[in-house]
């Protein structure tokens, strides 16, 4: 798995926050490890000044970007520069109204 406990993580949406630290991934057996499409509970560490996404306020999102290589179904590895996760509300629809990657093609094995 590839993002832990206490990570920070970069935003890929419009939704205001900028970096958000892991608090816990959501689902009783994945410990305490994240990977790719899997829905996590955050704290926002940053985010802009005049946005309803205030700093410190806990939030869930989904992963869409990891360091750690991802094997695909087809045998390809996908890999990114950074990891990054897109905001999403109770219903699992996304917060923000552009996200700044393909994020459900990714994440299309966890029912997104």
């Amino acid at each position: 798995m590839a993002v832990m406990m206490r990570s920070m993580l970069e935003v890929a949406d419009n939704s205001g926050a900028r970096k958000l630290q892991m608090i816990l991934p959501l689902g009783g057996s994945t410990g305490l490890n994240a990977g790719l499409g899997d829905v996590i509970t955050a704290s926002v560490k940053e985010a802009a000044p005049t946005v309803r996404c205030r700093r410190a306020k806990v939030v869930k999102a989904v992963i869409v970007r990891t360091r750690k290589e991802h094997r695909r179904r087809d045998g390809t590895y996908i890999r990114f520069d950074q990891n990054a996760a897109v905001l999403i509300n109770d219903t699992g629809e996304p917060v923000g109204t552009a996200c700044l990657v393909r994020w459900r093609a990714n994440c299309a094995r966890k029912s997104f």
